[in-house]
């Protein structure tokens, strides 16, 4: 069976690696950027932007394409997922409307109120700099302000990191509504909410959902949580399926939220078919949703793929056929570790065209696991690209031993203009999560 993959960052190079590992797959590729880990893996691949979908829909057809799977957010906005189900080609991305649960987040705030679902936020949208004034003082300032689009995931600011008290809110508040920062002339404002963030991914056949490991992501681009916001510098997950400050019945009720979710979107005549994941934060008072996500995360995608033991094939089948209910999906019970190695300069402006040396088959040795990103392959050299390059996963029983085996491999990653944030999965960093949601819950 032909399987196509459309994207090439780490995240895609972790979902082609989850398809050529069976037996049932023949793996094509449309990537923007020359990806060296997916060509490797690929019978065939294209070089095209994932958002031209003609080009697209024209090469899965010729390629005769049985399954075709979305990884980026921009291709699902623009439609692809509802092109290729047009033209015959079973598809496991949600359509364009389905995927407005992300690329809308005023939309999906609303979805949430209409079926009164669990976890939301104090919320409101605004088109009048002078009403959002008015519901920032409401809330002291301690807001979440967000564009109504897509931004790359790192559009949002947050009161304490991006901005203090009112009037630099409503700074951000004024540009985004002018500029029109992701694409409309309109901003959603949301309460902050204090607590420990965590991610739930699932698979989805529009009406029930297969839900993984949770996972901790790091957005900030330096250790200790500090410096800018960032696509994610690293993430991990634990091998009993939870995080050190989350429990069974927390994580339970995420899972609740990403089902109730599923069954609103399939009542609004937007069926979900397709990988999902929940952005939330664990607070006092309990699972609080901060966003959905219409695809795998990036980097999560890394910690979860490769413990993968059913077969990826079967998985996306099961989507596709709506028979996921009855599918028994078998994750590995593993700890990861996933590290990013970026350019100097990411989080303000890459070092682009920077060569990588990577040596693989040391890393290999290791026990990691290796995904290429934002890199480009030229005449048999790996450059830097705008975004983040590479990243290594550490795979253990043992979370600490799994953090010591992405340290390990990451030593054979070698250039001169590289960054790593090497605190991620320590123990260290790991009190720091756990004291942090231990004050919260009022355990000091």
């Amino acid at each position: 069976m032909n399987v196509l993959v459309v994207g090439g960052g780490a995240r895609e190079h972790a979902i082609c690696d989850a398809v050529a590992r069976s037996e049932q797959a023949t793996l094509f590729s449309v990537m923007n950027n020359l990806n060296p880990g997916i060509e490797k893996l690929a019978t065939e691949y294209l070089l095209k932007k994932e958002t031209e979908i003609p080009e697209i829909v024209s090469y899965a057809q010729k390629k005769n394409i049985d399954i075709a799977l979305i990884g980026p957010e921009a291709p699902l906005e623009a439609g692809l997922a509802d092109a290729l189900t047009k033209h015959k080609i079973q598809t496991c991305a949600p359509k364009k409307n389905a995927a407005r649960i992300e690329t809308d987040k005023e939309w999906m705030r609303n979805l949430l109120t209409t079926y009164k679902i669990p976890g939301q936020l104090q919320h409101h949208s605004f088109t009048d700099p002078a009403e959002a004034q008015r519901f920032i003082e409401d809330l002291n300032a301690e807001v979440a302000i967000k564009p109504i689009g897509l931004t790359g995931g790192k559009g949002v600011h947050v009161a304490g990191d991006h901005f203090n008290g009112t009037n630099e809110a409503m700074k951000y508040v004024k540009e985004v509504i002018q500029s029109k920062i992701g694409g409309a002339a309109k901003v959603l404002i949301e309460e902050k909410a204090l607590g420990e963030e965590f991610t739930l991914q699932a698979f989805t056949d529009g009406n029930h959902i297969a839900p993984l490991p949770a996972v901790q992501d790091h957005k900030r681009l330096l250790p200790d949580d500090k410096g800018p916001n960032t696509g994610g510098m690293g993430s991990y997950s634990c091998a009993n399926g939870l995080l050190p400050f989350l429990s069974k019945q927390e994580y339970q009720q995420g899972v609740t939220i990403l089902q109730h979710i599923i069954q609103a979107l399939a009542k609004e005549h937007a069926t979900y078919i397709g990988p999902i994941y929940g952005q939330f934060i664990l607070t006092s008072h309990g699972v609080k949703i901060i966003e959905v996500n219409a695809r795998f995360g990036d980097p999560e995608a890394m910690n979860v793929l490769p413990l993968l033991q059913t077969d990826f094939f079967d998985v996306c089948a099961a989507m596709l056929d709506g028979s996921l209910s009855t599918k028994d999906i078998q994750v590995e019970k593993k700890s990861t570790v996933c590290k990013y190695v970026v350019p100097e300069g990411y989080g303000a402006k890459s070092m682009v065209g920077e060569p990588i040396y990577v040596n693989e088959e040391a890393i290999h040795k290791t026990g990691a696991r290796l995904f290429y990103a934002s890199v480009n392959k030229k005449e048999n050299h790996i450059l830097t690209g705008s975004s983040r390059s590479l990243a290594v996963v550490g795979i253990h029983d043992d979370l600490d031993e799994a953090e010591k085996i992405s340290e390990h491999a990451l030593s054979f990653i070698k250039g001169d203009h590289l960054f790593i944030r090497h605190d991620i999965g320590t123990k260290q960093l790991l009190k720091k999560r756990i004291d942090h949601m231990n004050d919260i819950r009022g355990k000091k």
